[in-house]
């Protein structure tokens, strides 16, 4: 997998970034760029912790308002719990879905689900409810978020799938059912407690503690929380803090670190990716594990931006989310109180390292290259849409992309280009 590095502008109502061509724990198609206009989601679509069965044919309600018809809602949770026969409950979910304006990925073996999909607000939440009819769901922590323009993903994909996470060597051994092997889950406020409790200690207590962002490195450049160190990775998959190897050990944040005494605070998008990381730390020793319940994600929604730089990444055609559009509210208070950290020069251009306003993703236009970078708009003009001046003697170049648009096929341009060849 390719990495980037993301910068985007912290504003209530645009987020424009470019995304890799693959990214984990899903796979997405190559960048989209987004505008997305803020909104409150109301409390109650956060987590569905009372049953309240919707009528048929009724639009779902939310804090006594019905909800418009037409508005597209993002939705993402996972659970671990054990299911006998998983490929038998692939086909009771589709079966449900049957009918339903449903898109996204959602994927199902013996070790649970992992599920982001949108649609509208009526079909996405009565999926939910549906699935919390089960006991064996009932108490799923549910993450909604407003989509952009309809869908936030081309189409349905269903399956079961051997990986919930994808990881090198897979986690279909990793113990990820007993609870006691996962890291220890901080509500959102005890997080910021966590946090605030650190920054106030002094250098001596700051020692037998570590801020782990488990998540990759183009995530961590569009926001990440203060403090944590910037992942060296491009895929989760290839993740090996705490795991020793020489080579890594320059880069690797648990290296030589006390696994009896210091706390490891772990944090990713939605919580999955801590939890499968952390029963492998706990399989190498590490003993005081603890992660942020439901991610980042999460934590926006409850406590806004303190603590936390810039825009939270998300694997969907959105791409990015301010913290705005998480919970407003909190944004302007955190504001008043000045509690927002103002470290928003974090990302640089990858050509010229300057760190400008306008910098966004793009991949080389050398398709043999296709390195996702960010890059500022001169460079881009300069460079034609190239990562390096190497590139832009490449045999196989796509056009500079005019705004924020995305690459389409090689056949396209290649169609494109000998049908302007041809005589008239």
């Amino acid at each position: 997998m390719i990495g980037c590095r993301v910068n985007t502008q912290s504003c209530l109502c645009t987020a424009i970034i470019f995304t890799p061509k693959r990214l984990d724990p899903f796979h997405f198609p190559l960048g989209f760029a987004a505008s997305c206009s803020c909104s409150i989601i109301p409390k109650r679509f956060l987590s569905f912790s009372q049953k309240t069965p919707t009528k048929p044919n009724a639009k779902p309600k939310a804090n006594g308002v019905l909800c418009k018809s037409e508005d597209f809602l993002v939705i993402n949770f996972y659970h671990f719990v054990f299911i006998d026969d998983p490929h038998a409950e692939v086909s009771n979910h589709l079966s449900f879905l049957q009918g339903l304006d449903i898109h996204g990925r959602i994927y199902l073996n013996e070790q649970g689900i992992n599920a982001q999909y949108s649609g509208p607000s009526k079909d996405a939440l009565a999926y939910v409810e549906w699935l919390r009819e089960d006991e064996r769901f009932s108490d799923i922590l549910v993450q909604v978020s407003p989509a952009v323009n309809g869908h936030a993903f081309p189409k349905l994909k269903l399956r079961y799938k051997p990986s919930l996470v994808q990881f090198e060597g897979g986690v279909d051994q990793l113990p990820l059912l007993d609870p006691s092997m996962r890291a220890t889950r901080l509500s959102p406020s005890e997080w910021r407690k966590r946090l605030e409790e650190v920054n106030t200690a002094d250098d001596s207590s700051n020692e037998n503690y570590i801020l782990l962002d488990v998540r990759n490195g183009y995530e961590w450049d569009i926001g990440h929380f203060d403090g944590a160190q910037r992942p060296d990775v491009d895929c989760f998959k290839s993740t090996s803090f705490g795991l020793s190897e020489p080579e890594v050990t320059a880069s690797d944040p648990l290296a030589d670190v006390d696994k009896e005494k210091t706390d490891i605070l772990m944090y990713c998008t939605g919580g999955i990716r801590c939890d499968v990381y952390s029963t492998i730390l706990r399989q190498r020793g590490f003993q005081n594990l603890f992660s942020l319940e439901g991610g980042v994600s999460h934590y926006l929604k409850n406590e806004g931006p303190v603590k936390w730089t810039g825009n939270l990444f998300v694997f969907d055609s959105r791409l990015s989310l301010p913290p705005s559009s998480c919970k407003p509210e909190a944004v302007v208070e955190a504001t008043k109180n000045q509690e927002v950290s103002k470290n928003n020069a974090f990302a640089r251009c990858y050509i010229c390292g300057s760190q400008v306003c306008e910098l966004r993703h793009r991949n080389c236009a050398n398709l043999d290259c296709n390195l996702l970078f960010l890059c500022c708009t001169d460079c881009v003009k300069e460079l034609r849409g190239c990562c390096c001046p190497n590139c832009t003697t490449a045999p196989r170049l796509r056009p500079v992309l005019p705004g924020h648009q995305r690459y389409q096929k090689w056949h396209i341009y290649r169609d494109s280009e000998l049908h302007s060849k041809l005589p008239s």
